[in-house]
């Protein structure tokens, strides 16, 4: 996520005692969201998969990102962050539907999927609206980011909405497809919390503690375990196509 702007200042500085006191509450279950969210996601990596540690982890891990990422849409409307707003979207709808994958039996979908789509694909025209609007301006940046940025996520979002697309078209999943969506956006998610944490809020951290691979590779862990368990699963796959007599022993 991205820090919040000279616009807060503002607001506290405009904004009745109350007020002042949700948006403190809004950002402390920001940050509590996001940290035990990065904790849960490292300790459901860790203990056997489909285990009931991993489940009660994952659960975690999944209120975890919920409350980190609607808290970052109630607090992005009113500093009026639209960037932030997407990233909080983004991480709802990825967190969500990556658990509701496993919720239900393998060779359904239902009208969850349907909604999802309309969702990520209205995640990807905002952040291509963020990309232009940056692009158009003196500096080619918006909010302090440069025009690359908003495009990446908006290429990012526009995948992810094809994936759903495909998914909505055919109207199942097969077991192993269920598993590698609900894998590969558990760990996505997980990558954007770890990552905005290790390597975005670097300058909350002791001065000595900058640009320590450590946090490097802490903030993209997850992303190496993805691709861990994407071939590996991918293999799990190919094996089961074999006849028996062909299979490896």
């Amino acid at each position: 996520m991205m820090p919040m702007s000279h616009v807060l200042a503002d607001m506290l500085a405009t904004t009745p005692w109350w007020g002042v006191g949700l948006l403190v509450a809004g950002l402390a279950l920001h940050i509590a969201g996001g940290s035990a969210g990065v904790l849960a996601g490292y300790a459901a990596v860790t203990v056997r998969k489909g285990g009931d540690m991993h489940r009660a982890f994952g659960m975690a891990f999944v209120l975890a990102m919920l409350a980190m990422g609607g808290a970052a849409i109630v607090l992005a409307v009113p500093l009026r962050e639209p960037s932030n707003v997407a990233g909080g979207v983004l991480a709802t709808y990825l967190v969500t539907t990556g658990w509701l994958t496993m919720q239900r039996p393998a060779g359904r979908i239902g009208a969850a999927e349907k909604v999802g789509l309309a969702v990520i694909a209205l995640v990807a025209a905002g952040d291509g609206s963020l990309a232009v609007q940056a692009y158009a301006s003196p500096t080619h940046a918006l909010e302090g980011f440069s025009y690359v940025y908003y495009a990446v996520f908006a290429a990012i979002a526009a995948a992810i909405a094809l994936t759903d697309l495909r998914v909505v078209l055919r109207g199942r999943l097969s077991p192993n497809e269920r598993l590698r969506r609900h894998l590969w956006r558990m760990c996505f998610v997980f990558f954007f919390a770890a990552g905005s944490f290790f390597i975005g809020q670097q300058k909350v951290m002791p001065h000595w503690l900058h640009g320590s691979p450590v946090l490097y590779v802490l903030g993209l862990a997850p992303l190496g375990v993805m691709a861990y368990w994407l071939v590996r699963t991918r293999q799990s796959r190919a094996r089961a196509k074999l006849p028996a007599a062909a299979a490896p022993a």
